[in-house]
C-alpha cells in the first residue's frame, strides 16, 4: 500500500497515525507540508528512522523546494522523487491511502 502524508508532524498526528498501522512493505510518501517529516534532526526523525527496516520512504521534491527546505538535509535512506515518480508510486502499489 502507498501512504500519503499531507500534513506537518508539528501541527497534527497524521504521520504518527500512519506509522503505528502501515504494515511491513508498505510506502510512504511525504508532500505538501509532510515534506517537514523528512528533515534530518527533527523530533520525528528517530520515528521515520525506527521504520525505514518495514516501509520504503519517499519525499515529493517539488514540494521540498516549494518551501525553501532544498539545502537542507534529509533523513538517511528517504528518496526524493518528482511528479513522474509520484504516479509511479501510485501504479506499482495496489491501493493507496491518504492520511488526512
Amino acid at each position: 500500500m502507498l501512504h500519503t502524508v499531507n500534513k506537518s508532524p508539528f501541527e497534527r498526528n497524521t504521520l504518527r497515525s500512519c506509522l503505528r498501522l502501515a504494515q511491513k512493505g508498505s510506502a510512504v510518501l511525504l508532500m505538501e507540508d509532510g515534506v517537514y517529516a523528512a528533515l534530518s534532526g527533527t523530533a520525528v526523525s528517530d520515528e521515520i528512522a525506527d521504520r525505514m527496516d518495514d516501509l520504503s520512504f519517499y519525499v515529493l521534491g517539488p514540494d521540498i523546494a516549494a518551501r525553501g527546505l532544498s539545502e537542507s538535509p534529509l533523513i538517511g535512506g528517504v528518496q526524493v522523487v518528482d511528479y513522474g515518480g509520484f504516479v509511479d508510486l501510485v501504479v506499482e502499489h495496489e491501493a493507496s491511502n491518504a492520511w488526512l
